[in-house]
C-alpha cells in the first residue's frame, strides 16, 4: 500500500510502499478515504525537538481520517464491513485507574496513532474496534477526517456552560474557529476571536460570520468589550493559541470569577502572573485531547442538528500531492487541509 511516513530524522514526509498492515482479534482494517493534516503532524515534518524525542522513525504518520471497514478481527462484533467510520486516535490501556473508572482519555499511558503506533497516513489502517467511530449517512467523509480536531474544540467548547455567556476564544486556527462555531450553536451571547493573522481571521468569520474577529494588533480587547457593553468582562475563556501573551490578555479581559479551558500549548516554560489568577478567582481546566466517547457522541450529535464547520476545509489535495497540503497549512493561511485517498489504486 502507498503511505507517507517519516524514515529520516530530517525535515520532510517520504511516500513508501508498505505492507497492508495485519490485525489481531479485536482489531479492525480500515480503508482510508479521507486523511486531515493536522498541527502534529506539522511538527512531525518539521522534526522539531518534540517530534525528534517522541516519533519512533520509520513512522507512517497521520490521525485525523475517514474511511471504510475491510476487515473484522475474529473477536469482533457489532461492527459490520462496508461500515463508515472515523476514530479516537489515542490508543489506551485499561489497567490504569482512570480507564478503570471509565476515563480513559485520562489514561496516563495513552499512545497516539501516526506518532507512537502506525498511522492513518496510508490507503489501510489497523485500528482497535473499541476506537471506531461509525459515521452516519449524512456526516461526509471529508468532516468524518475533521472529527479529531473537532473534538478538541468541542471538549474545550463545552468544558463550561456556555448558554447566555460571553465568551473570549484566543487563537484562530481551525481549531479556534470550530470552538466559535460550537459556542454560537451551544446559545453563547457574545463569541471574540482574537490572533494576529488576518487570513485566519477572515477565515474565522467566513465560517462563522456572527463571530466578531478581533486583531489583537490593530485594536484593544478592552475597547471591543466596551463596543459589546461588557461592564465587567468575558465570562468563559477558550485560549487556543499557545501564545503567554493570549492568556495574559484573556486573564486580563475575563470576569471575576471568569473559568478558562486551556488548550493552547505553550513552547517551553512561560511566566504566569499568577496572583492576578488568584485574585480575580479565576479557574483555569487543561484540556487534552477528547472525551473518549462523550465529545464524540456530542459532536455528531450537533453536526446532524446544523452545526456547519465545513467551510473550516479550505484545500482537499490529492493524497500523492501531499507536499502542497503540507505547503498550505505552514503557511498559517489555510484552514483545514484534507487529503483524499480514493483515488491511489
Amino acid at each position: 500500500m502507498m503511505a507517507l511516513a517519516k524514515t529520516k530524522p530530517e525535515e520532510g514526509l517520504w511516500k513508501i510502499e508498505a505492507p497492508i498492515p495485519e490485525i489481531g482479534p479485536d482489531d479492525v482494517l480500515i480503508r482510508i478515504r479521507k486523511t486531515g493534516i493536522c498541527g502534529t503532524d506539522i511538527h512531525i515534518w518539521n522534526w522539531d525537538d518534540w517530534a525528534a524525542a517522541t516519533v519512533p522513525i520509520p513512522m507512517i504518520t497521520g490521525h485525523e481520517f475517514a474511511g471504510e471497514i475491510v476487515e473484522l478481527g475474529r473477536d469482533v462484533t457489532g461492527l459490520p464491513v462496508g461500515q463508515r467510520c472515523s476514530g479516537e486516535g489515542h490508543l489506551i490501556g485499561q489497567d490504569s485507574r482512570q480507564s478503570r473508572a471509565g476515563k480513559f482519555h485520562l489514561d496516563p499511558g495513552t499512545r497516539g496513532i501516526g506518532v507512537n503506533e502506525q498511522g492513518a497516513f496510508a490507503q489501510y489502517l489497523r485500528l482497535p474496534a473499541f476506537n471506531v467511530i461509525p459515521l452516519p449517512d449524512d456526516i461526509p467523509d471529508e468532516i468524518g477526517a475533521i472529527l479529531d480536531p473537532l473534538g478538541n474544540a468541542v471538549h474545550t467548547a463545552l468544558s463550561f456552560d456556555l448558554l447566555g455567556e460571553d465568551v473570549l476564544i484566543t487563537g484562530a486556527g481551525p481549531i479556534g474557529i470550530m470552538a466559535a462555531a460550537v459556542a454560537r450553536h451551544a446559545g453563547a451571547r457574545n463569541i471574540v476571536l482574537t490572533d494576529i493573522n488576518s487570513d485566519r481571521l477572515a477565515l474565522a468569520g467566513h465560517v462563522v460570520p456572527s463571530v466578531r474577529t478581533v486583531n489583537v494588533t490593530e485594536e484593544h480587547l478592552s475597547d471591543v468589550a466596551h463596543e459589546l457593553g461588557l461592564r465587567e468582562g468575558f465570562d468563559i475563556g477558550l485560549e487556543m493559541s499557545g501564545s503567554q501573551t493570549g492568556l495574559d490578555q484573556m486573564v486580563e479581559a475575563l470576569v471575576m470569577g471568569g473559568k478558562i479551558a486551556l488548550l493552547g500549548i505553550p513552547p517551553g516554560q512561560s511566566p504566569v502572573n499568577w496572583s492576578k489568577i488568584v485574585f480575580k478567582a479565576i479557574t483555569i481546566k487543561g484540556v487534552y485531547g477528547r472525551e473518549m466517547f462523550e465529545t464524540w457522541y456530542k459532536m455528531i450529535a450537533m453536526l446532524q442538528n446544523g452545526l456547519d464547520v465545513s467551510r473550516v476545509i479550505t484545500h482537499r489535495i490529492e493524497a500523492t500531492d501531499f507536499h502542497h497540503g503540507f505547503a498550505a497549512m505552514k503557511s498559517g493561511r489555510s484552514g483545514k487541509v484534507v487529503l483524499d485517498w480514493t483515488r491511489q489504486a
